[in-house]
């Protein structure tokens, strides 16, 4: 991976590297909205849908998830007939301020891929959107493991060994509510870092030095020992990327998530913050 490309990139990036890259539109919603629908009314210039339920996520099941890495082959065969390289460098966006588009970057990098998510989603883009789409040439991408060192599982991620960091919003933290899960609340131990909370109102990332201090007053000093998680592994590889880009190193990725742990009637559930 070219060293100078950060998990972060801002449209003067991509303006100053014309030909450089190619653009993956990741729009999904959790209510069951269509991200297709929403690529179809509308996306940047050259800009291919990538279909997280298809391409990005494996079977749902009790025991895996709501929205597990798929095998190695089908993630591949998406990037395929998404045109994708193995040399390309894919900038990634959506309509969140990256939280979503970071599932695609975060399975890109950790398989040794360019990619980064575009600062600010598709409010970056000053220009007009368009509906046009025209499927380019099938491309040449090669199927590979996913990373173990990068990955966590239920026991790991309910071992003290770890810092459990949850990305979601605090309200599901803290067990107020919980639209799709059947049992609200935390990992004991865990801290709350929401991945929203790394973006300004504009769905821009906020000042470094501000990402910084956010984790660290969680006590995440280093994403070395850290686990990140979250209702299901997509809005977790957020904060892992968030964490990269200031430096402060990679993280584990439980990609189960609460959606996994929650299932699990003998794993122990919090509903209070841990006192710091």
């Amino acid at each position: 991976m070219e060293e100078d490309l950060r998990p972060f990139v801002d449209w003067s990036w991509c303006a100053g590297n014309p030909g450089k890259f190619v653009l993956a539109d990741c729009r999904w919603y959790l209510d069951g909205s269509s991200g297709k629908d929403a690529f179809g009314s509308g996306h940047l210039p050259g800009a291919v849908f990538i279909d997280l339920d298809q391409w990005l996520s494996g079977p749902a099941s009790p025991e895996a998830g709501r929205n597990p890495l798929p095998d190695p082959e089908v993630f591949a065969e998406g990037m395929r007939q998404a045109g994708f390289n193995d040399s390309d460098t894919v900038i990634a966006y959506d309509d969140a301020g990256g939280v979503i588009a970071a599932r695609l970057v975060w399975m890109l990098r950790s398989t040794g891929h360019n990619a980064a998510i575009l600062d600010g989603g598709m409010a970056a883009y000053q220009g007009e959107l368009t509906r046009d789409y025209s499927p380019g040439t099938r491309g040449r991408f090669s199927a590979q493991a996913w990373p173990a060192h990068l990955l966590a599982d239920i026991s790991e991620a309910s071992s003290a060994a770890y810092l459990r960091v949850d990305a979601r919003n605090r309200d599901r933290f803290e067990g107020l509510q919980d639209p799709v899960d059947p049992r609200p609340g935390h990992i004991p131990g865990a801290v709350n870092v929401p991945c929203r909370e790394n973006l300004d109102s504009t769905g821009h990332l906020i000042p470094e030095v501000q990402v910084r201090t956010n984790f660290e007053h969680a006590g995440v000093l280093s994403a070395g020992t850290a686990v990140s998680y979250c209702g299901s592994g997509v809005t977790a590889c957020h904060n892992l990327l968030a964490m990269e880009h200031v430096g402060m190193g990679q993280g584990k990725l439980f990609v189960g998530g609460w959606s996994q742990y929650s299932r699990a009637q003998e794993m122990p559930v919090a509903t209070v913050s841990p006192e710091l």
